[in-house]
């Protein structure tokens, strides 16, 4: 060592984490955004988020914002929380989801993560183990890929199904399946698709997860977010068919993503998670990790109890006429085509079809040139699984998103192929 310098140093970068996070949402949002030309005088568009709450038309209700402000005020929820949740708030959970199954669930079946993601981390962790694999949809929410990479937790994927309005290829999950498959990911409503699963399908789902000794684990974040003719169906109705786990939280329903308040619940009235380890696994990763805030937690009781159909009404009306605003424009731009309407969520697919276009030459090629030519933001398929489509969001301002889809017409019609 000379002048304070060591020779060699024995510490390096993570390389796991850099693959597991090569490819996310943001990361290739934020791609895209940096090719906005900044001279453009005209408002960016994003269609590429789930976050609606920075418009008006999406803020929360007051029954939220005021029972944070209680609980912040009331100077009792300023300490730790129980690795596994507050009381109140559990109960709380555990009453509102109870509504919608055929059995009620305990405060000791809900367990309380920083947001959905949180949820998401433990579960996959509790599943990893040598040689185990995870079966996961495609297109899908691509957290689940970086995180199982992460717990090197092998990674195969079912098709979802675009002309069966996006339902789950069940032939291709049982020939996946194998003896170290630990359990399957079922997203409803669905993001990035909009589709919105039936009851028979969902049960279908159960029956072969329970052919196939595995578990599923249903991502309902967008729970009740949905406007077409398939009513929401929670997984947790096949409980006693299947052990299933829901991860969810107050995100997308109350449009307050930012508060980081969600959740993971074990419907298993069999006890089947409990007898293979899989409570005491996800117990002992909360016992390692961070909490929600404590005060956003004391809130829960009052934003699920006070919070009346008038609120959810507005949003999904909102959502419902967006959706439709997207999907008629969509078939006035010919170089994208959308298999199916959406039903829910805040996002549809659509194919490209490059052979329409001159000098563009990949899904992310499309997004980088019109950011930079329209100040539009729209994701690249590739970053939800599906190379050469995109994923839109009609989650925005409706005169934003009538002016975005504008300008992807202008867009196409500048690199339309010559006839």
């Amino acid at each position: 060592m000379e002048n304070g310098t060591a020779e060699r140093w024995g510490f390096r970068g993570n390389e796991v984490l850099s693959t597991a996070s090569a490819i996310t949402i943001r990361g290739v949002l934020n791609e895209v955004m940096g090719n906005i030309n900044e001279s453009d005088p005209r408002p960016v568009i994003p269609l590429g988020h789930g976050d609606p709450s920075a418009f008006p038309c999406f803020r929360t209700t007051q029954i939220a914002d005021d029972a944070v402000a209680d609980a912040l005020r009331s100077a009792k929820f300023n300490g730790y929380a129980p690795t596994v949740g507050v009381l109140p708030a559990r109960r709380a959970i555990a009453d509102y989801l109870s509504k919608d199954l055929p059995y009620k669930l305990s405060p000791g079946d809900i367990y309380l993560t920083i947001g959905c993601t949180q949820a998401i981390e433990v579960i996959l962790t509790a599943l990893a183990r040598p040689k185990a694999n995870i079966l996961l949809p495609r297109p899908g929410f691509p957290f689940y890929e970086a995180r199982a990479a992460y717990s090197r937790l092998e990674v195969r994927h079912f098709d979802l199904l675009p002309e069966k309005g996006w339902e789950v290829d069940i032939d291709a999950v049982v020939s996946l399946a194998d003896e170290n498959t630990v359990g399957m990911v079922v997203i409803n409503p669905g993001n990035p698709c909009g589709n919105v699963f039936t009851y028979q399908h969902l049960k279908k789902i159960a029956e072969t997860a329970k052919k196939l000794g595995i578990l599923v684990i249903a991502d309902e974040v967008y729970d009740h977010l949905t406007f077409g003719s398939n009513p929401f169906v929670p997984m947790g109705v096949f409980g006693s068919i299947v052990p299933v786990v829901t991860v969810g939280s107050i995100s997308k329903r109350w449009i307050v993503p930012g508060w980081r308040l969600g959740w993971l619940v074990t419907n298993d009235p069999n006890g089947i998670l409990e007898k293979h380890g899989i409570v005491d696994c996800i117990k002992g990763f909360l016992n390692i990790s961070s909490d929600p805030a404590t005060f956003i937690q004391a809130a829960v009781p009052q934003i699920l109890e006070k919070t009346g159909d008038v609120f959810f009404s507005k949003i999904v009306n909102i959502l419902r006429e967006a959706a439709d605003v997207c999907y008629d424009t969509i078939t006035e731009i010919p170089c994208i085509t959308c298999p199916n309407k959406p039903e829910g969520s805040m996002f549809v697919m659509v194919k490209l079809n490059l052979s329409l276009l001159e000098d563009i030459k990949d899904d992310i090629d499309f997004c980088v040139k019109l950011a930079k030519e329209e100040s539009v933001v729209v994701l690249p398929g590739v970053a939800v699984g599906l190379k050469n489509w995109l994923r839109i969001t009609f989650a925005i301002e409706p005169s934003s998103l009538e002016e975005g889809l504008g300008r992807i017409k202008v867009f196409y019609l500048r690199h339309a192929k010559k006839q």
